[in-house]
């Protein structure tokens, strides 16, 4: 055993023996020149687009290299000389004369002689192991002449061996995958390892965000211990999660080519590698060979004051629901974000109050720390006159797709001082909420910011009094969605009364189903068979649903089923289509129900044969390969016949995100009195009251109330004029992506797609005593701009992809019901208009000079209105409904 032992230990020091003094990277011949062919392209356009079409250019040189210096202790350490010579520029894709922005212009002319000189200047490269060790150039060279050397010689880095490795280039810090097969070698760089200085940000939600994939291959062939080509290509794809035909892609490839070795300079004696730097030329300096950020400047651009003057027409409220004015927002929040607090101040200051909401709107939206500043400085809390203009900021605020912990801290500060007007201060914590909720989801619930407002948010509602103050609370809850809340919020469901009741129970209707613990559960279910006490039908409606929406065991769904038939008669028919409802939308409860269902006892005639006019129903709006969109409505009425509660709600989803885009409630009770009818069970104490909530992309906004007790009612039903009550009026920056990205062939590329809704929603509610009919009704007007714009910037041309669609649609939702009769009649209508969608595609390249390229193609579609049918049932009252309308107006004389 001893003497294998000693025969291996002989075996390996014999192989290393025979490594030892041989290099294991490339590595040069002494007094030889080796000239290079190199060329680097970059191609910009759709994402499946074939490149021969593509916008971009080709930068074409000769490359010499040749060694300088071989460490005489190790020959894995060498200095090797890289000279860029013979520069050439010109199309990626031959195109005719009066196309090719580089016709007539020499390298000099376009790229500038400077900047060429700089570009030709040698660098040195310390290659160790195959490793670029360090980076030699000149200090004061222009940043993006220094990338594209950083990008060349990132391309001599490599691993003769296969396996992993965590490499240093003009990416960063990435990590790699080498696969070596003879004299071939691959390299894999996951781009999305890399450690760089990144600039930008992303949506909030996955659905209005970017999606981006990243890939980079090199194939080294060797020859002779050096290489003979290296052929690199990286790709960029960035999609919109909501319409994957809008998107851009970026490739970019580099190809070094081998054409002749000739007789070179000898090598520079020396011992230290400085020493052999020094000797060469003392000018030089390390640098990393990480890119460094190259800032463009732009150009005969317009100020901020000239760029809102050209598009302020656009801007007036009766225009706010057409898709130039998202697209005029969205070009003033670009401005507005390169922009200083006294520019900012100065457009805002010299508005009129016809337009400063929709000023406010961008300038909240832009999200820098000038526009903050100069908001703050604007708005005065302590002013009621100015009312309006701080909910648009504080709604601007609670849409905002990438929130800083300065703005919440800011908002914070702001509810501790003294604001006039009350409504303002309900908005204003609601708001905190919705920014606790965004700052949690992206890991940053542990910032003081946001620990300071949970803290505030939680510490007042235990110690409120007023239920005006309760409820202001449980509205900002409702948008935080704190796991530690659901306690209190448990609380209020099941003690309180009325509201605040009905808002705690919804709030954790909010939470995802992985928070409703058992407690939960047991609570909902306490609730609903009212076991410790009588709860409203509103209330206990909303926690049948928590339950059935939470993975409900069986016996919880023979349970419910079991009560149906010994509930209030429009409750009975709610509970029976909220089940049918889930059995044919297949939701995930439905498997349980089914089985339940096998039970005669919970499954017989006499329970499912209720009648009443209360409803739930969902569909689909849409179904896509990307998004597909759903929408639900839910009508519960009372046993009078007077609405207790109307329910839309449309949500977006893909296969991994799900956004609820709207919610409309309009809430009413204790009507009974208007046409001498009786309450229903635990009704009988409720004060005259009708509002309405919405929920706007994941946002709970401030409820809004018609009327408030009897007087006010009366007031209002003899002094109606029909008009509908504005809920959300305003511009909303939904999608907000910018990206920097470095190419590893040097230039730096960016991507920003930039989504707006210009967006009106209104509702209301009218009674008719005389024909005993009550009428709801949802407008919402909505138009969408999206545009993206990917850009290669490379000093000396751009070339880059524009991508936009608009869409102008309207949604209005009527509720009808006649209450002459038992059971009444009811008529639910859900129209879309007809809607104008436009998109385009332009490619593009330019000079500084101004010269410029440019292919626009575009599309226009009308996308043909609908009437969403709903359930059967629905359509049969519907005939009746107006055929007893054009009845009445035949006979009125």
């Amino acid at each position: 055993m001893i003497l294998l032992t000693v025969l291996f230990l002989c075996i390996i020091s014999t192989y290393s023996a025979s490594v030892k003094g041989h290099t294991t990277g490339p590595s040069l011949n002494n007094d030889q020149l080796y000239k290079f062919a190199y060329s680097t392209e970059v191609y910009v356009d759709r994402v499946k687009a074939p490149l021969q079409k593509s916008a971009g250019y080709r930068l074409s040189s000769g490359v010499d290299v040749n060694l300088l210096w071989r460490n005489p202790e190790n020959d894995d350490d060498q200095l090797v000389k890289v000279t860029i010579r013979d520069v050439q520029v010109e199309n990626v894709n031959e195109r005719p004369a009066a196309k090719n922005i580089f016709e007539g212009k020499n390298t000099e002319k376009i790229i500038g002689k400077e900047y060429l000189q700089a570009l030709q200047r040698p660098i040195v490269l310390e290659l160790a192991r195959g490793k670029v060790k360090n980076f030699y150039s000149y200090e004061n060279e222009p940043a993006f002449t220094q990338n594209i050397k950083r990008g060349l010689a990132s391309l001599f880095q490599l691993q003769l061996h296969s396996g992993a490795a965590h490499e240093v280039d003009i990416s960063g810090k990435c990590n790699t995958t080498y696969h070596a097969r003879q004299d071939q070698v691959t390299k894999i760089k996951d781009l999305g390892s890399c450690e760089i200085e990144k600039q930008g940000f992303t949506s909030h939600n996955r659905i209005l965000d970017v999606n981006t994939k990243a890939t980079s291959a090199t194939i080294y062939v060797l020859e002779d211990s050096f290489f003979k080509s290296i052929k690199a290509e990286e790709n960029y794809a960035l999609v919109l999660n909501s319409r994957r035909k809008t998107g851009a892609k970026i490739v970019s490839k580099q190809r070094l080519e081998l054409k002749s070795v000739e007789a070179g300079p000898g090598l520079i004696a020396g011992k230290q590698v400085a020493g052999v730097i020094k000797t060469l030329d003392s000018s030089y300096v390390a640098m990393s060979l990480v890119a460094e950020p190259v800032k463009s400047e732009c150009r005969k651009c317009p100020s901020l004051s000239e760029q809102w003057k050209s598009i302020r027409e656009q801007m007036y409220p009766e225009k706010l629901s057409k898709a130039e004015a998202a697209k005029s927002f969205l070009s003033f929040i670009q401005n507005i974000r390169k922009a200083t607090k006294e520019e900012i101040l100065q457009v805002i200051r010299s508005e009129k109050k016809e337009l400063l909401p929709q000023v406010v709107d961008a300038v909240t939206s832009a999200q820098t720390p000038e526009s903050l500043e100069a908001i703050l400085e604007f708005l005065d809390f302590k002013d009621e006159s100015t009312s309006l203009l701080q909910e648009r900021f504080l709604y601007a605020c609670g849409f905002a797709s990438h929130p800083s912990e300065t703005l919440l801290k800011s908002l914070t500060a702001k509810f501790k001082e003294d604001i006039a007007n009350e409504e303002i201060r309900e908005t204003l914590v609601t708001v905190m909420g919705a920014l606790i909720r965004k700052l949690c989801d992206r890991e940053g619930c542990k910032l003081p910011a946001v620990a300071e407002a949970k803290r505030l948010i939680l510490n007042r509602l235990e110690k409120a009094k007023k239920d005006d103050n309760v409820r202001m609370y449980l509205l900002a809850l409702k948008n935080a969605l704190l796991p530690e809340a659901i306690p209190l919020l448990l609380k209020y469901a099941e003690s309180e009364e009325g509201p605040i009741s009905n808002l705690a129970v919804t709030a954790l209707q909010r939470y995802d189903p992985s928070f409703l613990t058992k407690e939960v559960k047991e609570t909902m279910n306490r609730i609903y068979h009212q076991n410790h006490r009588i709860h409203e039908k509103t209330v206990r409606t909303t926690a049948a649903a928590i339950i059935l929406n939470s993975n409900p065991s069986y016996m919880e769904v023979k349970n419910i089923l079991l009560s149906i038939g010994e509930l209030p008669l429009e409750m009975n028919k709610y509970m029976l289509s909220m089940i049918q409802d889930i059995l044919r939308f297949e939701m995930p409860s439905s498997k349980t129900i089914r089985q339940v269902l096998k039970d005669m006892r919970a499954h017989n005639y006499d329970r499912f044969s209720k009648t009443g006019s209360s409803s739930a129903y969902s569909g689909y709006i849409t179904r896509g390969p990307d998004v597909s969109s759903t929408y639900s409505l839910d009508i519960l009425y009372s046993g009078s016949g007077i609405l207790r509660r109307s329910n839309m709600n449309i949500r977006i989803f893909d296969r991994n995100a799900e956004l609820h885009a709207i919610q409309v409630v309009i809430e009413a009770q204790g009507l009974e009195s208007i046409i001498a009818a009786t309450p229903d069970e635990g009704e009988e104490n409720l004060d005259s009251y009708a509002g309405m909530s919405a929920i706007l992309f994941d946002v709970q906004l401030r409820p809004v109330t018609f009327f408030q007790g009897y007087g006010d009612l009366m007031s209002k039903m003899f002094s109606a004029t029909g008009d509908l009550m504005n809920v959300v009026k305003g511009l909303i920056l939904l999608t907000d992506y910018s990206q920097e990205i470095q190419l590893q062939s040097g230039p730096r590329a960016s991507a920003e797609f930039l989504g707006g809704l210009a967006i009106d929603i209104s509702g209301g509610m009218e009674f008719s005593l005389w024909y005993r009919e009550s009428k709801t009704t949802i407008k919402n007007r909505v138009a969408v701009f999206i545009a993206g714009n990917t850009e290669v910037d490379s000093f000396f041309v751009k070339t880059g992809i524009e991508t936009t669609f608009e869409v102008e649609t309207a949604l209005d939702f009527i509720s009808t019901v006649q209450f002459s009769q038992y059971p009444f009649l009811v008529c639910m209508q859900m129209d879309r208009v007809d809607s104008p969608f436009r998109s385009y595609v332009t490619k593009y390249e330019s000079l500084p000079s101004g010269r410029r390229y440019t292919a626009r193609r575009g599309k226009a579609e009308p996308l043909p209105g609908n009437e969403y049918p709903l359930h059967q049932e629905n359509s049969n009252m519907c005939r009746k409904v107006i055929g007893a309308k054009s009845d009445s107006s035949s006979n009125w004389f």
